[in-house]
């Protein structure tokens, strides 16, 4: 099954983070967990590598989180399937009209997005889910190299305070002189001219939608306030 087929520039993108082995621990934990496996996941043959971003190649929208889940994309090899954060996302994404099914279970699922790109700060699942600085810098370029291919974007939706430091980070290192920006759930802000405009969310992980951090209707709030400023 085809799912997303993606342009020659994104195959390419693809293949390069797959084959990304830059940090040294990074690679060692993800190959690790890989031949470990969970017990529930024992018969899984595990991705074990960087995981490539997932979406519409022709996306009007970035939406950045921080890693794979150690169980999850580790496990499936595309992002946000296979643990309880993408269940999350993904119910909310086709309630809002941006993914044809509610689930993502793996790769082969039939689930395709529309309008928009599911990318990470760091592409290969960190130990503790901490991710260093120097690991996250590791890995921006693929970061601007998909920025690249979607430009010109109408939007970035920042999964939680590190994707969103990190995609301000980004934008002052390119020369951009931005206002001051503080991360804060449902935040939006225009950043410029001929820039994307910025809305940030808790991530949908576990510790924040079972402690009641993150409800539904908070994020399905978020993701109607994304359908609201695209523009055609």
């Amino acid at each position: 099954m085809t799912i997303n087929p993606l342009p020659p520039a994104w195959q390419a993108q693809a293949a390069a983070v797959t084959a990304c082995r830059l940090c040294p621990r990074l690679v060692a934990w993800r190959e690790q967990i890989a031949l470990e496996k969970r017990r529930a996941y024992r018969d899984w043959e595990y991705w074990g590598k960087p995981v490539p971003s997932f979406g519409d190649p022709h996306a009007r929208v970035l939406v950045v989180g921080l890693a794979p889940g150690a169980h999850g994309s580790n496990r499936t090899g595309r992002m946000f399937t296979g643990d309880a954060s993408g269940e999350f996302l993904y119910a909310a994404l086709h309630r809002a009209g941006f993914a044809n099914q509610p689930t993502g279970v793996n790769i082969d699922d039939g689930l395709v997005l529309k309008d928009l790109m599911l990318a990470a700060v760091c592409r290969c699942v960190p130990p503790d889910n901490k991710p260093s600085p120097d690991e996250m810098l590791a890995c921006r370029p693929f970061m601007l190299a998909e920025m690249d291919l979607l430009a010109p974007i109408q939007g970035i939706v920042c999964l939680g305070r590190i994707a969103f430091d990190n995609v301000i980070a980004i934008y002052r290192d390119l020369g951009f002189n931005l206002p001051p920006l503080e991360f804060s759930h449902a935040s939006f802000a225009r950043l410029g001219a001929d820039l994307p405009w910025l809305l940030s969310s808790y991530h949908p992980s576990r510790q924040n939608t079972q402690t009641g951090r993150l409800t539904q209707a908070m994020f399905d709030a978020i993701w109607e306030r994304v359908r609201r400023e695209l523009t055609a």
